[in-house]
């Protein structure tokens, strides 16, 4: 057992709305500090919900949720003390000012005054927002009040912090400013719960992933190990045309070698161990069938790929 508190331990947590719908279906993971966890998975596989539980805004049907030790249920003050939440919608007022949204949020998480002005210093110098501090929100671009948003979720210096789709709809600057905003807490020792549909994103910042599908944790670990676990490299056969897929993919899936043949864009994507060696047989079975490939392309696994092979669908589909 580890001497250390994890930020956050989830404990076969079950959520039945009303309704019958059994959003979260029995999910476990821990946090511990200073590491970033994602959540992986479509629209409606239980990410929001496993959320709303660990924010306190839900209250689970069974199992366990704790936050730096303390229960959601039976202790939920002190969870959401622990707690900084940026939800995927921005949630600010038009009218009042950057500081004075600091401000607000320094009041209303009882920050000392003597305390406050600093903080609220320090994060309008984090998110590069010291020039517009006195501007109302109503001036500020998309990524501004996404940076804004996060600053406020950060002003009590939470010892967790539950990101929900950070980057959703951001121009690549402020995508890339966020990243580096993640990378620069967790070093400090913050532990951040992220989820999102973006696999680059994943890859990039999270140092262990769970794959969520219909309320179930399907794969957890790094992103390093489940692309290693795969099972072989990925081909793409660019055909230019879609009226050759049909006969393309009788082609690929009578080739031994040739595993999970799917339809990405205009061009095919299967699995194959050795693929180079492959290559002049792939390229000879689809001229056979006058489906010639204009490019053949190879590479290791995404977790794109991982996760369609681990839940049958693209996650892009869902999103």
């Amino acid at each position: 057992m580890s001497a250390v508190t994890p930020a956050l331990e989830v404990q076969e947590l079950v959520k039945v709305y009303p309704s019958g719908v059994r959003a979260v279906d029995g999910v476990s993971f821990t946090v511990e500090p200073g590491e970033v966890f994602a959540l992986l998975g479509p629209n409606g596989a239980g990410k929001s919900t496993t959320i709303r539980v660990v924010a306190t805004l839900l209250r689970p049907t069974s199992g366990a949720v704790r936050v730096l030790g303390h229960d959601v249920v039976s202790a939920p003050d002190q969870a959401r003390a622990a707690i900084g939440y940026v939800p995927q919608e921005v949630a600010l007022d038009r009218h009042l000012t950057a500081r004075q949204h600091l401000e607000l949020s320094g009041r209303l998480y009882r920050v000392p005054a003597a305390a406050l002005r600093a903080r609220v210093g320090e994060l309008l110098a984090l998110v590069e927002l010291t020039d517009r501090a006195d501007e109302p929100v109503k001036r500020f671009s998309g990524g501004m009040k996404k940076r804004l948003d996060l600053a406020c979720g950060l002003l009590h210096r939470p010892r967790l912090l539950i990101l929900d789709e950070p980057t959703v709809g951001l121009d690549i600057q402020t995508r890339l400013r966020i990243w580096r905003f993640v990378a620069e807490l967790r070093a400090a020792g913050t532990a951040i719960l992220l989820t999102t549909h973006d696999m680059e994103e994943a890859d990039e910042l999270a140092d262990r992933v769970a794959i969520v599908d219909h309320g179930k944790v399907q794969a957890l670990g790094t992103a390093a190990a489940l692309k290693a676990g795969f099972g072989g490299e990925m081909v793409k056969a660019d055909l230019g045309r879609t009226e050759l897929e049909p006969a393309a993919l009788e082609a690929l899936r009578g080739l031994e070698g040739v595993s999970a043949v799917e339809r990405r864009g205009r061009a095919l994507l299967f699995t194959t161990a050795g693929a180079r060696d492959l290559a002049p047989k792939v390229a000879a079975a689809l001229e056979a069938r006058g489906a010639p490939a204009r490019a053949l392309a190879f590479g290791p696994p995404t977790l794109d790929d991982v996760f369609l092979k681990i839940t049958g669908h693209a996650i892009r589909d869902e999103a």
